[in-house]
């Protein structure tokens, strides 16, 4: 298999995801967390049925609270995660598999076109799918363009999803990630879902994005 289309990750990268999710758990369960849900998925009757499946757009510093959110607040839900094809997204892969979630395997730069596939097929059976588009390498905060083009093909509508926290860690990584310290606050608001046109011509394409990366960069 080449090297364009291969999925990284054995039992090691499994072990340290499993230890991961266990420590998002332990974080998770100290902290205050307020949710505000401007698309009603969050209610009690949001099913799939009653609030099509959205596609989430987040920052990837963010998305370390993302599993247990979802488990706290989105029972009811499918979720799926785009992570990365190598060895960092097996590990993610299965930290998030610990509490619901489903992934998909890609990333713009190995296995684009199966993940984009894999993703449609997510949305139209049912599932949500949380995309963060300035991963898994950067630049941070610069939204590449594979989350519009996906929102675009499928007619998902698209929320921006922000997160603040109160106090956190933050790591010497590419994008400064982002760990709530225990028992602080963390603000989780999901904003009102629109739809990107279907008719899009090139310069049409890149308003969009623009747009997107501009209304994140609230968030930032």
């Amino acid at each position: 298999m080449g090297k364009s289309t291969e999925i990284r990750g054995g039992t090691k990268a499994k072990v340290i995801g499993r230890v991961i999710g266990g420590v998002i758990w332990l974080v998770g369960i100290t902290l205050r967390m307020r949710f505000v849900d401007r698309t009603g998925a969050g209610k009690t009757q949001g099913t799939p049925d009653e609030v099509p499946p959205m596609l989430y757009s987040l920052w990837h510093n963010r998305v370390f609270i993302m599993p247990f959110f979802k488990r706290k607040f989105l029972r009811k839900r499918r979720v799926t995660v785009l992570t990365s094809a190598s060895k960092d997204g097996t590990i993610l892969e299965t930290a998030v598999g610990m509490f619901g979630m489903g992934a998909v395997r890609g990333s713009s730069s190995r296995r684009a076109v199966a993940a984009l596939v894999a993703m449609k097929k997510a949305l139209k059976a049912g599932s949500d799918v949380c995309v963060t588009p300035d991963g898994p390498r950067g630049p941070v905060y610069k939204i590449q363009a594979g989350i519009v083009k996906l929102a675009q093909t499928t007619g998902a509508p698209l929320c921006i999803v922000r997160v603040h926290y109160s106090s956190y860690w933050s790591l010497k990584s590419w994008d400064r990630f982002m760990i709530p310290k225990p028992f602080s606050k963390v603000e989780i608001i999901f904003e009102e879902p629109y739809f990107v046109g279907d008719d899009l011509d090139e310069a049409g394409f890149e308003a969009e994005r623009e747009k997107l990366e501009q209304a994140m960069s609230l968030s930032a």
